[in-house]
């Protein structure tokens, strides 16, 4: 919270570039438990109607033996989650790399993630910013990391945001 007059506070999402310290590790709260409906959702709005994510028969003859949670929509809801702390100040993502996927998710599991700073530094080119590398896992309710994957975000400093006016 940040107080913008008497008596009057503002809540804000991110971290400042001065904020992040490389090796400091932030867990993602709430976690989010995923659903049958949430996953044929988001598979049928993005056009990847694989049957192991839409058809329960075809996938209750897999190996699975049930419909498996679309990796896109993993992806998705741990980068989300990752927002408040990590990217809630950044001026653009400038990449994602090292995506894997380690580990089935399924409709009833609840998910968190958690993101390591890896590297900070000035920009050359944008005063007032920073680039901040961070490798972020997806982790299921029982402990088994079923996702990981690093992403760099351009970040404000805090001098820089504080000689623009909120007006929002």
């Amino acid at each position: 919270m940040r107080q913008v007059g008497p008596n009057r506070f503002r809540g804000e999402i991110g971290l400042y570039f001065e904020d992040f310290e490389v090796g400091h590790i932030y867990e993602h709260r709430p976690g989010r438990t995923l659903t049958d409906a949430d996953n044929i959702h988001f598979s049928l709005i993005t056009m990847n109607y694989h049957p192991m994510h839409c058809d329960a028969n075809f996938a209750s003859k897999s190996e699975f033996g049930k419909l498996l949670i679309n990796s896109g929509l993993t992806v998705a809801t741990v980068l989300g989650m990752s927002v408040p702390e990590i990217s809630g100040k950044a001026v653009a993502n400038l990449g994602w790399e090292e995506i894997k996927l380690m580990a089935p998710v399924f409709a009833g599991d609840t998910i968190y993630a958690e993101s390591e700073v890896l590297e900070k530094r000035a920009s050359n080119s944008r005063p007032g910013q920073g680039i901040v590398k961070v490798r972020t896992l997806g982790k299921k309710h029982d402990g088994t990391v079923f996702m990981s994957f690093e992403r760099s975000a351009l970040i404000k400093c805090r001098s820089a945001d504080a000689e623009v006016e909120t007006i929002y």
